[in-house]
């Protein structure tokens, strides 16, 4: 229990930033304990510090503000998953992980539906936000084949959205040009299941005007850039973005921070794991060259001022790729068509209206094709199983945009999110409520701002600013943006949030063109100039896209409010993208049109903190003896019995069904103060406990472990003693039993102890022997075995003695071969020998290993065992020595047979080959006799009868006689490298 508690308290003090000195430095990681929260330079300057510090995620209650870093930050990893999956929201410091986790298991436990609101302007990271959001999902999800195959396509529908609804911005790379909700549908266990996606106020406006410094969407460089050449030449398409008008009006087709080959290809995988077909995809492409093609058509005027065709390829290849036949779609850009009764009219286009019409028709094909794209998406994430599912949505849409110059899509983005404001607010309030109410704490009215007076003055019927314009629209007469704007001054020209040049004060007057109208919306004021609201609300295509608009934010709010929000508020800290700035007017500005003062200020109404009691008191128990270190009662007597020692007083705090309602900040500051003390106290006296345990523990394995040796050395002396004794007494006895039969024949019996008697004789032979040859009577008397012996020996050695001239040599001979210096016993010679060495004689018939000595002399060489000489070889008959490529160290000596009762060519093998060969050559001068054979070797047996012995390699040395009658000599593998 101590190391599981030693390991708690570590982890706490590693992840817990609230700490007295951590607070000055990183600032607070909820701001729902910020003392100051009426404060905006208060909520900055907190903001920063945690900017400053890498620290871009921080709540507000539940809400997650996000802050881009523009850079990587190494917080995205398998690890941090594993490390948020499971863990409870406040546990941990903050992330965007956290927040998903925490949905997620919120989903599975109530069984209930969720959303995760991702706000901000463009460049604040949005995007990212929601893909970390699946790509979490997708690892914490539980896996099998099919769950797989939905997870993959979720996660590879986010870069086809991105080709056709992301375009560069000047704020941002890849900004998103549409609002996308995304319903992931689990089942009871958790597995992602299916999938539904809905997408809001594509900007068509992109396809055929672009601001400089901006792009179309990404999807047409990419074809263009990255298409194979078989692709553009079947679409008309040449591999330069410079031949297309609707890709060079912003100046900037290349962009260095994007790889279009490189997003092409990953696009076309993409498409193909969501199961498009081939047929499907030549469409979608053949569409999206059409809109190119399109955009190339150029119109002259004729004589008569109508607007007439000056390019037929471009026509040709339109026609070929919508299908659609080329006379028709002349006609339609260049006339409109009148219906009046019965009669059609055709009226000509000037060139103004024809370019008019060519851009329009080029939006709503582009825009249904990404419809259609979206609808093909949602196909393959469908889930077959109609069973319940519990759903998260994921809705990422652009947030207030405020431009140098504002017109018709400004006033329709920002509408729309003032109508997601109000339904924010309403959703908080709400949830705060609810939750008041669900703990028996009284629900205190909370003022704030309600923008219901600004969404009135936009969409109220008959008179608000869409209605008005519908009617400026519809009325007869002559119909201009500026008597729109009259009509807007008329009708709702006393309203406190509409101003425009003809109502505004002077001072304010000179900050509005004549042809502007500015709205306080709750973010700020945002001048709109109406030039171009009636032409883009007559056109039936913008129309019916305002009505899809109002039409889906009606639907939109009610997917919303039948499900649990969550938020993530993403602010961008500078405009220049560049990692550590923090622009303060900037980030003030963001603040305040997200609503995050709102928020916090609705959050901190009544309570900044709240706790379950066994989260609270599982982290406070040590600050309370009666609570420490195991509290016995319920978590809510526990908690109170705690409050009570530290002291709180009672308008401090309420105790709710289960959790407890902490009033102000410094009150959870000062205990969470006391605690960090209290901690490091703690720390030191679980340290020392630790410590000991580890340091005794330690002690107890060493006693163990010398204990073993010593038990184990012990055993293995006695062991050797054991054997020694046993040793001893099988050589005393082979001794005595050698004693015994030491007069009998040799035998097993006998044959070591008369060796021990042989040996013993010659070495003291050889510390006796006579100086002089007078002295031979003084010859060491021998045993009964060795008499032989020794009278040849005694022979040799006055022969020795006599011939001076010998004895000189003899001694230079023994000085220049030390290894082998020896004289055996039985050599009968006239000649003294001058090298010895041990080998093993295998017999000419059979091939049965006998042990021999062989001695080289002047004149011969000798085979002799023990007293006997078995073989004697005359240097001249040598013909020959054979031997082996391997490291059997055999040798054959080949020896001339001409009488048949001689005996045939010896097969040796020799410990000592080398030393053994080197002699040979030296004494017998046979330096050219020496053949080194491989594979086999033939030797006369006698003369007539021939044998052969056989050398190969193996894993194991093996001698033995082979089926086939040869001698087998088979040589270790090991042993040759060895010797390499």
């Amino acid at each position: 229990p101590s190391i599981k508690l030693d390991s708690r308290c570590n982890q706490m003090l590693r992840n817990m930033e609230a700490s007295l000195t951590a607070r000055d430095r990183v600032g607070i990681q909820d701001f729902v304990l910020l003392d100051a929260y009426m404060s905006e330079s208060a909520f900055l300057d907190n903001l920063r510090k945690r900017f400053h510090e890498n620290l871009i995620y921080t709540y507000i209650g539940t809400l997650l503000v996000s802050v881009n870093p523009y850079k990587e930050l190494n917080i995205y990893n398998k690890k941090q998953m594993d490390t948020y999956m499971g863990v409870n929201f406040f546990e941990l410091p903050p992330h965007i992980y956290a927040l998903a986790d925490n949905v997620f298991r919120t989903m599975l436990s109530e069984f209930n539906n969720h959303f995760i609101l991702i706000s901000g302007e463009s460049g604040a990271g949005k995007t990212e936000a929601s893909k970390k959001i699946l790509q979490f999902y997708a690892v914490s999800c539980p896996s099998t084949k099919l769950l797989n195959n939905v997870r993959d396509r979720l996660l590879l529908s986010n870069p086809v959205l991105e080709a056709f609804g992301n375009a560069k911005t000047l704020k941002n790379d890849n900004s998103s040009r549409f609002g996308k909700y995304m319903d992931i549908q689990f089942d009871h266990q958790g597995g992602a299941v299916g999938g539904h996606i809905l997408s809001y106020l594509l900007e068509k406006s992109r396809v055929v005007h672009q601001n400089h410094g901006e792009r179309n969407f990404h999807i047409f460089y990419q074809l263009v850039e990255g298409g194979e050449e078989e692709l553009l030449r079947w679409l008309g398409l040449e591999r330069n973005c410079q031949n297309y008008s609707y890709l060079v009006q912003g100046d900037c087709a290349k962009v260095s921070s994007i790889n279009d080959k490189s997003d092409w290809r990953t696009v076309r995988g993409a498409l193909s794991v969501i199961h498009f077909s081939e047929s499907d995809i030549e469409d979608l492409f053949g569409i999206i060259a059409s809109v190119l093609h399109l955009g190339n058509i150029k119109f002259e005027a004729d004589v008569r001022g109508y607007a007439s065709l000056n390019n037929d390829q471009e026509m040709h290849w339109v026609s070929k790729l919508l299908g659609i036949p080329t006379q028709v779609l002349k006609q339609g850009l260049t006339h409109r068509k009148i219906e009046a009764k019965t009669e059609e009219v055709l009226s000509p286009f000037s060139v103004d209206h024809a370019v008019y019409a060519r851009d329009a028709l080029a939006k709503a094909i582009y825009g249904r094709t990404f419809n259609w794209l979206v609808n093909k998406i949602n196909e393959s994430l469908v889930n077959t199983d109609f069973s319940r599912k519990t759903v998260i949505g994921l809705l990422d849409i652009y947030g207030f945009e405020v431009f140098y110059v504002n017109s018709f899509e400004q006033f329709c983005i920002n509408y729309c999110n003032e109508k997601l404001q109000q339904l924010f607010i309403q959703l908080t309030l709400k949830s705060e409520q609810e939750e008041y109410e669900m703990e028996g704490i009284e629900w205190e009215p909370v003022p704030f701002f309600n923008n219901k007076i600004i969404c009135d003055l936009v969409e109220e019927k008959h008179r608000g600013m869409i209605s008005l314009l519908d009617e400026e629209c519809l009325r007869p007469g002559e119909a201009t943006d500026l008597t729109f704007l009259e009509k807007l001054e008329e009708t709702i020209g006393g309203h406190p949030h509409f101003v425009t040049h003809k109502l505004a004060d002077i001072k304010t007057r000179k900050t509005l063109d004549r042809g502007d109208f500015r709205l306080l919306h709750y973010a700020g004021e945002v001048t709109y100039c109406v030039v171009g609201f009636l032409d883009k609300n007559n056109d039936l295509l913008y129309r019916n896209g305002k009505e899809v608009m109002r039409h889906s934010l009606v639907g939109l709010t009610e997917i919303l409010m039948s499900k649990e929000p969550w938020y993530v508020r993403c602010i961008k800290p500078n405009d220049a993208k560049q990692p550590g700035r923090f622009d303060d007017v900037l980030v003030r500005h963001q603040v305040k049109y997200l609503g995050l003062m709102e928020h916090l200020r609705v959050r901190r109404a009544g309570f900044a903190y709240r706790r379950k009691y066994e989260i609270f008191l599982q982290r406070y128990k040590a600050l309370c003896p009666d609570t420490w270190p195991h509290w016995k009662g319920t978590a809510a007597e526990g908690v109170r019995c705690l409050i009570q020692h530290l002291g709180y007083k009672p308008d401090e705090y309420k105790m709710g069904r289960t959790k407890i309602f902490i009033r102000h900040p410094r009150t959870l500051f000062a205990t969470e103060d006391t605690f960090q003390v209290c901690k490091h106290r703690l720390a030191t006296r679980i340290q020392a406990k630790y410590k000991g345990y580890r340091v005794k523990g330690h002690y107890l394995k060493q006693r163990e472990a010398a204990t073993k040796i010593e038990t184990c050395w012990r055993g293995m002396l006695a062991r050797k003693e054991r054997e020694k004794r046993a040793w001893a007494v099988k050589v005393i006895k082979k001794f005595i039993k050698g004693f015994m039969t030491r007069n009998q024949p040799a035998c097993v019996d006998n044959s070591e102890y008369l060796a021990y008697v042989r040996q013993n004789y010659l070495t003291r032979l050889r510390d006796t022997l006579p100086k002089t040859v007078l002295e031979k009577d003084s010859w060491l008397t021998p045993p009964p075995i060795m008499e032989e012996l020794s009278q040849l020996l005694k022979k040799l050695y006055i022969r020795h003695m006599v011939r001076k001239y010998v004895v000189g040599n003899t001694k230079h001979a023994l000085t220049t071969c030390p290894p082998r210096p020896f004289i055996h016993s039985d050599l009968v010679c006239v000649s003294v020998p001058q090298y010895s060495v041990p080998v093993v004689k295998y017999d000419r018939n059979g091939f049965r290993p006998r042990l021999r000595q062989l001695i080289f002399t002047r004149e011969a060489a000798y085979l002799v065992e023990e007293a006997k000489i078995k073989q004697r070889i005359n240097y001249i008959s040598l013909k020959g020595v054979s031997v082996s490529n391997l490291s059997d160290n055999f040798l054959i000596l080949h020896v001339s047979c001409d009488d048949i009762k001689q005996k045939g060519d010896l097969v040796l093998q020799c410990d000592h080959l080398f030393e053994a060969l080197t002699q040979l050559s030296l004494i017998a001068n046979k330096q050219n006799c020496i053949k080194v054979v491989q594979g086999s070797v033939r030797f006369d047996i006698q003369p007539g009868r021939e044998g052969f012995v056989d050398f190969k390699s193996g894993q194991e040395s093996m001698v033995y006689r082979a089926k086939n009658g040869h001698l087998m000599v088979v040589s270790s593998l090991a042993r040759r490298q060895m010797r390499m």
